[in-house]
């Protein structure tokens, strides 16, 4: 899979490459081609490809923030079922003691596998799809044999929560299947191209201008590279903070 600041540049490079073409077929067609009735339909198309243009990279951008701010709630929401589970142990009894070290172990590989100091093959998504911490904590769970009322209700509420945070595991595994369609990418990717053609089409060639254009080839390159990475939250160089989750380690034991 083609990571997402592989796939900026990419955009980059095509885009500054349309600007580039754009600057050099002005040298080659004919000039009646490039007089004041022929600028004009050409500013008309370039308007209505600006105009779709503008319009998709919003929804993808609304769109990137709406999953990358549901991912950052679900971890502050996990990082308080977990203080709630522990605390809900730590109320049954000594013989809990086994699962709450378990559940401790389970938050510090999450973070591990998320937030590493240094990345490694167990790290990312990968890894989190393959532990089983929290199947663990439940058939630690299962072995409890409740004796008083108290206990019945906070087994009770343990094995909630514990469900809860298992069904919210699953779904970020689900949830980070889910990408950018490739066509989707080469058609907006093909109307920025153009548009930035016919931006150099029209534009005088110096150095100023076609600064310009990198800058403005970049720009939007930037804004295809920002939604890339906020579709995954938990992946890349844009990652929900992990402050939650280390706020709920420290007071997991106490």
């Amino acid at each position: 899979m083609i990571s997402s600041p592989t796939i900026g540049l990419i955009c980059a490079g095509c885009i500054f490459g349309g600007a580039l073409l754009g600057l050099l077929l002005q040298g080659l067609l004919p000039e009646h081609h490039l007089r004041d009735t022929s600028k004009d339909t050409v500013k008309v198309a370039a308007g209505m490809i600006a105009t779709l243009s503008a319009l998709v990279l919003g929804l993808l951008v609304g769109s990137a923030k709406s999953s990358f701010d549901a991912t950052n709630t679900a971890m502050i929401q996990n990082g308080a079922k977990i203080i709630l589970l522990d605390r809900a142990l730590a109320a049954y009894g000594p013989e809990t003691k086994n699962a709450r070290e378990q559940l401790r172990h389970a938050v510090a590989a999450g973070i591990e596998m998320f937030w590493p100091e240094e990345k490694n093959a167990g790290s990312g998504m990968t890894g989190f799809e393959r532990a089983n911490a929290m199947e663990m904590i439940q058939a630690k769970l299962r072995e409890l044999t409740p004796a008083t009322d108290a206990q019945r209700q906070l087994f009770s509420q343990a094995e909630q929560i514990s469900n809860d945070m298992l069904q919210a595991r699953w779904l970020l595994i689900e949830q980070a299947q889910s990408a950018l369609p490739l066509p989707f990418l080469v058609v907006l990717l093909f109307w920025l191209t153009m548009l930035h053609l016919t931006f150099g089409l029209f534009a005088p060639r110096n150095t100023t201008v076609i600064t310009v254009l990198l800058i403005s080839a970049l720009s939007v390159s930037g804004a295809i590279f920002i939604i890339l990475e906020m579709n995954h939250p938990l992946q890349g160089m844009i990652k929900v903070s992990s402050a939650p989750m280390r706020k709920a380690l420290e007071h997991l034991g106490q």
